[in-house]
């Protein structure tokens, strides 16, 4: 199965970090996007073999914003 990674630099800190839409609560960093992705792969294993040791962030609303 193949999953989408959307990549964000981390200007702050330095590195990356990387969420998965498709399974929400499902993020990790890397010093590289290499390491990110491998971390990425650990994260999402872990979230669809122990979904229940994922802390999963309330979403609060959704709203569109129109420009």
């Amino acid at each position: 199965m193949k999953y989408t990674v959307i990549i964000h630099k981390d200007f702050q800190e330095g590195g990356y970090w990387g969420e998965c839409p498709e399974l929400p609560g499902c993020y990790s960093q890397g010093e590289s996007i290499d390491e990110l992705m491998l971390n990425m792969r650990e994260a999402a294993e872990l979230y669809l073999d122990e979904p229940e040791a994922v802390n999963i962030l309330p979403v609060e609303e959704i709203r569109e914003l129109a420009l």
